[in-house]
């Protein structure tokens, strides 16, 4: 990990584009009517997904039983490769990057997005903890059927040692500065509104 100094000025807190991975957990069909400001959490699982393919982020995701939840909505399948499915509630499991005997590359950061917040991204998180991982949550990205169960999840995420955040901020992170090529796609996907497509 690089130092922090007046040449570099990058503070090892932030998430940047060579050590982070983005994972989207089971945003599926027949859960999303059920959850408490769905249609922002999507939104914002998109955008992320789509800056993290501009910046070259490895992006995974997965889907719980889906012979019964249904599979992930449209709007995220298209831009999504293989989806594994499981029936642990976490995902740490099923991705090959996580339970690898050795990492292949210095990826140790995680922006966790999906649902259901207090279930599969908790538990997701809490084990990814475990294994030596910084986990990175968009709040704004993340949902529970209830505002109550969204919130302690991300009051005990962050006590565990989750990094809480949004997702303009990880965006902004990940893209660094304003002057690479990247950074017009990054300022147009922060523009976009929820609704506005």
């Amino acid at each position: 990990m690089t130092e922090f100094s007046p040449e570099n000025m990058r503070s090892s807190e932030l998430a940047c584009r060579e050590d982070s991975r983005l994972l989207i957990v089971d945003v599926q069909e027949k859960l999303v009517p059920l959850i408490h400001e769905g249609e922002r959490m999507i939104f914002n699982c998109s955008r992320l997904i789509r800056g993290a393919k501009a910046l070259g982020v490895p992006v995974s995701a997965t889907e719980q039983y889906p012979s019964g939840l249904g599979a992930t909505v449209e709007t995220l399948a298209e831009l999504l490769d293989d989806i594994p499915e499981k029936i642990r509630f976490s995902c740490a499991a099923k991705l090959d990057w996580a339970t690898a005997a050795e990492a292949e590359d210095d990826r140790d950061k995680v922006i966790v997005a999906g649902i259901e917040a207090h279930v599969c991204v908790q538990q997701t998180v809490l084990d990814l903890l475990a294994l030596g991982y910084r986990p990175y949550v968009p709040a704004d990205a993340v949902a529970s059927r209830n505002e109550f169960d969204w919130q302690i999840a991300l009051d005990r995420m962050a006590l565990s040692g989750a990094v809480i955040t949004t997702t303009e901020a990880i965006l902004f992170e990940l893209c660094e500065t304003a002057d690479t090529a990247e950074f017009k796609a990054i300022s147009e996907l922060v523009k976009e509104r929820v609704g506005s497509g």
